[in-house]
């Protein structure tokens, strides 16, 4: 078995491409494999801002032989009465570089045909990897990529030089006038030379000595190290430590091939400054981590990563502190001049905002967003009416701060800190900021109910006003991030364990539009199909049993906790050995009785015991099930059910269905409907897998 190190080289590559063009690199490699028929046990991929890094072990040498039989046209076709072969035969051998006297007669089952059996001999595995290489930098996609002087191939970042090595001996391809080597570069300032690459096993020592640490997650822990390093040897800050952002370092770790870090300090008067302004100017500016004390306080300080090491640290810092005063200079200025206009006074400049073309602008959904937490808090929440309705007054007003204008990823972070400097109450500010809550898929959500009402108010609004004017997602487009808003009306209604009917709410929220939207049911409809696609989803990525899901979902669905009480319940029956046999029978009642609808029932045309029998119990069962499912007592409807298991089983041994007598015919299709439908309103059982 044999070894592969390709290395691609290249300028700069920004550092949010390189994670999602690795997965590329590796998972296109394993496909094109597959495709040539070449095993191989470990395959790696590595990078950093100047390569992507392939390595490959136990790579077959070659291709297997294999023996081929490619049908050609049917002996009908391809021989003639006299049992020459025709012009069919003969053009089908020649497409496939073979000679007519190759080909076999086959019978098979749709008769005779002509066959061409031949062994391919596998070629060597040195003679396939040029042409794929050169694939494999051709097949990347990025989010952005250039050419470069006249080539017509394009990349994320103009291409310097390809390693290509195949165990010791170099894989010669050419790519843009780049010819492919055994040499590669070290770091830019600190080992700028071309060396030679004498093995993969030779690799990571040898880029190590030229300063590049090639191996991004050794690279990461170097980051961490060093950044601990240099806050806790600071001669300024007193027990400082860094405040550790995992993005933030997942992007350091893509920016550098040698990290060190350096820390530096700000002056204190910038502190009267909100945390989260601090830490977003120096994170999405800077790139720089904050330093707090052992109580978590923030202190006047800021560790840096370079990518070098540095013989004075002095200098670089003295660089790197005159570069984040600026940037605070601003904040603090956009933060003093904010607070000379209060929040409520800049409501009216909403309407200077366009929420969107056909829906208006960010003051009408203002107005739009209070009526509508007003209906919610009503509902779910009563106690806090005036709280909410009052954080929804407020809740886009910060989008006109300067602070805001800066830096966007504050909203609400900001208009939560000017409301509590201008005296709101802790409920309502915490709400402004909350309502944006999750930012994202498993993030924190909101902590009150003030926070969330607003949130979902917000977030139903967009919704209903999108499928309103049909601007639905598809699916390489989704402008308005629905399907990320539906994921957070869910999760927050579940999370806060609220009793809501979602069809209701969506109706109350497309007539808050009026004209400006179709509020039919049909719009309805949709929104609820959308949000029932995202909770199915969401259920099954959470390892729920698709199938129940599907069963609960398929039956009822518009309050998501009632939905999440039966999931819950059919999870913990289908253990029970009796749940899967009713469960066979019941996808049996659903398959006799499709076409039935009627559910009367006449105890007179009974002639069996069985029929009777089943009646008998389902009468007994229909009521305790009802009473339980009305109050919503699922787990117990369905041990309930359980009783009838033995009856169906006997009934179906016992009587025949579709006798003859129409009149009894129906009459027992019509018991079976009637059980068919009892057991419907907790969920379709027949949609889940027995197990």
């Amino acid at each position: 078995m044999s070894t592969l190190l390709f290395e691609i080289g290249t300028e700069e590559i920004p550092a949010g491409f390189i994670q999602p063009a690795l997965k590329q690199f590796q998972d296109n490699f394993i496909k094109k494999a597959a495709e040539s028929a070449l095993t191989h046990s470990h395959v790696r991929v590595w990078g950093t801002p100047r390569r992507f890094v392939l390595m490959v072990e136990g790579l077959a040498e070659r291709q297997p032989d294999i023996k081929e039989e490619i049908m050609g046209p049917s002996a009908k076709a391809g021989l003639d009465a006299e049992g020459k072969h025709t012009k069919a035969a003969q053009g089908f051998a020649r497409s496939k570089g073979a000679d007519v006297a190759d080909l076999k007669v086959v019978r098979t089952e749709k008769g005779d045909y002509l066959v061409l059996m031949r062994e391919v001999i596998g070629k060597n595995t040195k003679d396939i990897l040029p042409e794929m290489l050169k694939e494999l930098v051709l097949d990347f996609s990025f989010p952005k990529s250039m050419r470069w002087g006249s080539y017509t191939n394009t990349f994320a970042r103009p291409i310097q030089w390809l390693l290509a090595l195949y165990n010791d001996s170099v894989v010669a391809f050419d790519l843009d006038g780049i010819v492919s080597s055994n040499t590669t570069r070290g770091h830019r300032f600190m080992a700028d030379t071309v060396f030679k690459v004498e093995s993969l096993a030779d690799y990571e020592e040898q880029m190590q000595k030229a300063y590049v640490l090639v191996d991004p997650e050794k690279r990461r822990k170097q980051v961490l190290s060093t950044i601990s390093e240099a806050a806790s040897s600071s001669e300024v800050l007193v027990d400082a430590h860094v405040a550790i952002d995992e993005e933030l370092v997942d992007t350091v770790t893509n920016l550098v091939e040698y990290p060190c870090g350096v820390c530096g300090t700000f002056d204190e008067k910038f502190l009267q400054v909100p945390d989260d302004v601090l830490i977003t100017s120096m994170r999405e500016h800077q790139k720089y981590f904050p330093v707090r004390d052992s109580q978590e306080k923030l202190l006047p300080g800021f560790v840096a990563v370079n990518n070098t090491p540095v013989k004075d640290t002095t200098i670089t810092r003295k660089g790197h502190e005159r570069v984040l005063r600026a940037r605070l200079e601003d904040a603090l200025f956009f933060f003093k001049t904010d607070k000379d206009t209060r929040l409520e006074q800049r409501i009216k400049d909403l309407n200077g905002i366009i929420f969107q073309a056909k829906l208006g602008t960010m003051l009408e959904k203002t107005e739009r967003i209070v009526k509508l937490t007003r209906i919610l808090a009503e509902m779910l929440a009563p106690e806090s009416i005036q709280d909410a309705c009052r954080a929804a007054v407020l809740a886009k007003a910060d989008l006109l701060t300067n602070m805001v204008g800066e830096f966007p990823s504050l909203q609400g972070i900001m208009g939560e800190a000017y409301a509590e400097l201008e005296g709101e109450n802790q409920v309502v500010s915490r709400a402004i900021r909350e309502h944006y809550m999750p930012k994202r898929a498993g993030a924190e959500l909101p902590a009150s109910d003030a926070g969330a009402l607003v949130g979902l108010a917000d977030r139903l609004d967009t919704i209903a006003g999108c499928f309103g004017i049909g601007q639905t997602p598809t699916g390489t487009a989704d402008p308005f991030g629905l399907r990320r808003l539906s994921l957070a009306v869910l999760n927050i209604i579940s999370d806060r364990g609220y009793t809501l009917s979602l069809r209701e709410i969506i109706h109350k929220a497309l007539a808050l539009y009026g004209e400006k939207v179709n509020g039919s049911s049909e719009t309805v409809d949709a929104v609820l199909t959308f949000l029932r696609s995202r909770y199915v989803n969401d259920m099954v990525a959470k390892g729920h049993d698709a199938g129940v899901v599907e069963a609960v979902t398929t039956v009822v669905f518009d309050d998501v906790n009632d939905c999440s009480d039966r999931i819950a319940a059919f999870i913990a029956i289908k253990k029970e050995e009796a749940f899967n046999v009713l469960a066979s029978s019941f996808k049996r009642i659903r398959n006799i009785t499709k076409d039935n609808r009627t559910m009367e029932v006449d105890t007179a045309l009974f002639e069996k015991e069985a029929e009777r029998h089943l009646h008998q119990l389902f009468s007994e069962v229909e009521t305790g099930m009802r009473t339980l499912i009305t109050e919503k007592r699922y787990l117990e409807a369905l041990q309930v059910m359980l009783r009838m298991k033995e009856p169906v089983d006997n009934f179906f041994d016992d009587v025949m269905v579709m006798t003859d007598d129409l009149a009894i015919r129906h009459n027992r299709l019509n018991l079976l409907t009637a059980i068919g439908e009892l057991i419907l309103q907790i969920g379709d059982i027949s949609k889940i897998q027995q197990g």
